[in-house]
């Protein structure tokens, strides 16, 4: 069946267990739950978090980065992770358009670079790290190095 799908022996094996086995598997149902499982988009973690939300705005008022935030976070609620959130997610929340309704967006201006938007990398200056100054071609180099 694997070699007539175009997939791996491996690939159907996991299909098949996951959706309820060899003698229950029903191909209808299995969309239904892959459906389900799917990545589309989702309500942010803040949004779906009142408490959680409270404390990072007001740890962002106090002019906390996300990544300070997210590790006090870890610190206080060590075995709650509903409690705990990365910093990228909080950053997320800030910037993604998508997400701007999870927190108040007035707190970037908290933030250590204070931009409204996130500069994308293409957009930075570069840094000259990884730029040899007086750098000398290899052809270039004296005859004695050859010996």
């Amino acid at each position: 069946m694997a070699k007539r799908l175009g997939r791996s022996p491996s690939t159907v094996s996991r299909e098949i267990a996951r959706n309820g086995g060899r003698d229950c598997y029903r191909a209808a149902s299995a969309d239904a739950a892959a459906y389900q499982r799917g990545r589309r988009p989702k309500q942010a973690r803040l949004a779906q978090r009142p408490a959680l939300r409270a404390l990072v705005e007001a740890k962002l008022a106090l002019c906390w980065s996300p990544e300070q935030i997210a590790g006090w976070l870890r610190r206080q609620f060590p075995g709650d992770t509903a409690m705990q959130i990365s910093h990228e997610a909080i950053y997320l929340s800030l910037y993604d358009p998508r997400r701007r309704q999870a927190i108040d967006r007035s707190l970037t201006q908290r933030l250590r670079s204070g931009r409204p938007m996130r500069r994308p990398k293409l957009a930075r200056r570069p840094t000259g790290r990884g730029i040899i100054r007086g750098m000398v071609s290899i052809s270039a180099r004296p005859a004695e190095v050859e010996d």
